[in-house]
């Protein structure tokens, strides 16, 4: 009879997560570690010389933007589909599109990105992966040469 439940049990919705699988969000500490991040994101994006351009495109307050990159990276590690939810599908491609992103942009956003996941994140292993897999998707951001 057992087979007979599962069968009818609710399903998750589009967009929520599946709690019973393992995923980056939890490895790294979920939403805790997740809200740091973007904390400390900004603030290597506000501190830092050489990612003052990278600022120049950010709209006021920064606390938005903090709060809408919480929200996408919840998702994209394997939390709660925040972002999506909200805004719909992120189409990151497409909403970065008025934006001149060139090599340089994509390497000063990487470097606040590094630096904020080496700063909340506690093992290196997790830290490696999570940056690599960030830096392509940093990367297919770039519209300019």
């Amino acid at each position: 009879m057992n087979w007979f439940k599962k069968l009818f049990a609710s399903k998750p919705q589009a967009g929520d997560r599946d709690p019973s699988q393992s995923n980056a969000y939890d490895l790294i500490g979920g939403e805790k570690t997740i809200r740091l991040i973007a904390h400390y994101f900004y603030q290597q994006m506000q501190q830092r010389p050489d990612t003052q351009s990278l600022l120049s495109i950010h709209h006021a307050p920064i606390a938005d933007s903090e709060q809408k990159l919480f929200e996408f990276l919840s998702g994209w590690l394997g939390g709660p589909q925040l972002y999506q939810k909200k805004y719909g599908h992120p189409a990151l491609r497409a909403r970065h599109m008025p934006f001149a992103i060139d090599q340089a942009m994509v390497e000063q956003w990487l470097t606040c990105m590094e630096q904020a996941i080496i700063k909340a994140i506690k093992k290196p292993e997790h830290q490696q992966v999570i940056f690599q897999a960030i830096s392509t998707l940093a990367n297919n951001m770039r519209n300019k040469d």
